[in-house]
């Protein structure tokens, strides 16, 4: 029991110690500058990079993602497509075995047989 309190006692004095550290971080003028620094130099070689692969014609990876999502909305417009023209398909071989009437007015053309 005393080794589980000793160790609990041990973390809540790290715990604290490390909360002391980030909050004097926090404070300190210099360290702020210095992340303020490096965040600017990572935001900026980032930038240098994206003009870099767009002045050789190379397609970021954002670029890629849009790339990516045009193409599936495509593919999905075109699977409407072709699922129309299945019906429809459907439709005209309906429309080919129906008999077609002919109107009042037509008579009906004898073919004389060649048998006679």
């Amino acid at each position: 029991m005393e080794a589980s309190e000793d160790r609990s006692g041990i973390r809540a004095k790290g715990e604290e110690a490390v909360g002391e550290l980030a909050q004097a971080l926090i404070e300190n003028p210099v360290f702020n500058s210095a992340l303020a620094s490096a965040l600017g130099a990572g935001e900026r070689a980032m930038s240098a990079q994206r003009s870099a692969l767009g002045a050789l014609n190379v397609a970021s990876g954002s670029d890629v993602e849009r790339l990516e999502q045009r193409l599936r909305s495509l593919s999905a417009r075109l699977e409407a497509v072709e699922d129309r023209l299945d019906e429809m398909a459907v439709e005209v071989s309906a429309l080919n075995r129906r008999p077609v009437a002919a109107p009042p007015d037509q008579s009906r053309l004898a073919v004389p047989d060649d048998d006679a």
